[in-house]
């Protein structure tokens, strides 16, 4: 009986046979050291630390309130107004070239200046003034309600008001006003006065309030206050006398 050949089997080159694991024939955990319950004592250490950007929560925007906004809303509208304002004065300036009135007090003269039984100094005055409007476009329409005023080191000795009228384009007016009051415990008044009057030199002021329109073209404005201011210096302030008039200077401003 022939004999039986065996097989081998020849291993393919290309196919590579797993390698069984490799068993360690020393423990991992050196002599000495205990081993951790949780696993590798390698992973017991934390990680190192890293230096990172330190976390700040975003701040939401403001909004601004309601009252910034009104503010800067008003702030807008006045600036605008102010704008407008000046374009209108720059218009009137150049077109209708206003000018300042003019106004002197050209004399005077005292129906009464005495002291009666109480103390009390009863003075009339008639005042002649000068109102001078030399604009040539604009004219003046002097309203109800003046004042005028008469004053001796801030005590009023008499008052009253100038007439309603128109006044032209270039036009001159003269006033002839009388001028009435009574000042109380006027005793004291009364004697400074009678040695100043030895001096020849009394100082006076007169004070003026009136509402006007101006008149541009035919355009009638709003009212204004014109505020007159006139230092007079005078020799006597004896009744039934004429009173001379040594020195005189007005000034004057207006406002709404």
């Amino acid at each position: 009986m022939a004999d039986h050949q065996r097989i081998h089997p020849v291993q393919d080159p290309e196919v590579v046979e797993p390698v069984p694991p490799h068993k360690p024939t020393a423990p991992l955990v050196e002599r000495g050291s205990s081993r951790s319950e949780n696993g590798d004592p390698e992973r017991q250490y934390p990680p190192p630390l890293r230096r990172g950007i330190p976390y700040e929560p975003l701040k939401p925007p403001r909004r601004r309130s309601c009252w910034k906004k009104c503010l800067c809303w008003t702030l807008a509208l006045v600036i605008v107004q102010l704008i407008i304002l000046g374009i209108l004065a720059a218009i009137v300036y150049f077109v209708f070239q206003p000018k300042i009135p003019k106004y002197s007090v050209d004399a005077m003269r005292i129906t009464q200046f005495n002291l009666g039984n109480d103390n009390s100094l009863s003075a009339t005055f008639n005042v002649n003034i000068t109102a001078r409007n030399p604009n040539k476009k604009i004219g003046i329409y002097y309203e109800g309600g003046s004042r005028l005023s008469v004053w001796y080191t801030g005590t009023k000795l008499c008052e009253g008001s100038l007439p309603k009228f128109y006044q032209g384009h270039r036009n001159t007016t003269l006033l002839s006003l009388t001028l009435a009051g009574q000042t109380q415990d006027a005793a004291g008044l009364l004697q400074s006065l009678r040695a100043e009057q030895q001096t020849g030199s009394i100082p006076l002021n007169l004070r003026a309030r009136v509402p006007v329109r101006l008149k541009l073209g035919k355009l009638k404005l709003m009212k204004w206050k014109f505020l007159v201011r006139c230092r007079l210096v005078v020799d006597s302030l004896a009744a039934d006398n004429v009173i001379r008039i040594r020195d005189s200077s007005c000034k004057f401003r207006f406002r709404l």
